[in-house]
């Protein structure tokens, strides 16, 4: 059995909280490197569990492991550049892996049974994704001074309103 150095098990358990807890505003580049490298290591170590596993096991496994790296490196970047974009990329890699995964479990089953397994996976991957747009949909609509939403002192907010056939003030029909 071979020996684990402290430091390496200390590094370990601190990338281990570091992953738990959302990180102080502005992660420096060393902690997203170090949480990337980390990341990295762990679905290398994943991937190395699923060698000795049989047939669609090891298919399975695979695709659990590369699903949860992509899963967790949408998150540590959502974590670094927080950003509406870095959002929606996690929320889509979520649904991918998961689908990816339902996918290879189809594997194991035949005929009709995994085609209708397989439109079942592809399903919950679309109500994923459309439930990642409402919701950024929703989350752009909250946001204060979001391109969306009309500037301060126009429209009905303001008491102006358009009647037909007329022209906002200004303008001519």
């Amino acid at each position: 059995m071979t020996r684990i150095p402290l430091t390496l098990i200390a590094l370990a358990l601190s990338g281990a909280a570091l992953a738990q807890t959302a990180p102080a505003p502005g992660m420096s580049r060393e902690a997203h490197q170090a949480q990337k490298d980390r990341i990295e290591a762990d679905a290398k170590a994943a991937r190395a569990k699923c060698d000795g596993m049989p047939g669609n096991a090891k298919d399975i496994c695979k695709a659990e492991a590369k699903g949860a790296e992509k899963v967790s490196k949408a998150e540590l970047e959502a974590q670094y550049k927080p950003s509406p974009r870095n959002e929606e990329k996690l929320r889509d890699a979520r649904a991918d892996a998961a689908y990816d995964v339902a996918k290879e479990r189809c594997d194991d089953q035949q005929g009709k049974d995994k085609d209708a397994c397989v439109q079942q996976a592809k399903s919950a991957r679309t109500v994923a994704k459309a439930q990642a747009k409402a919701t950024k949909a929703s989350e752009d609509a909250a946001q204060p001074g979001s391109a969306r939403t009309a500037p301060a002192g126009t429209g009905a907010a303001s008491g102006v309103t358009a009647t037909p056939g007329s022209a906002p003030s200004g303008m001519r029909p």
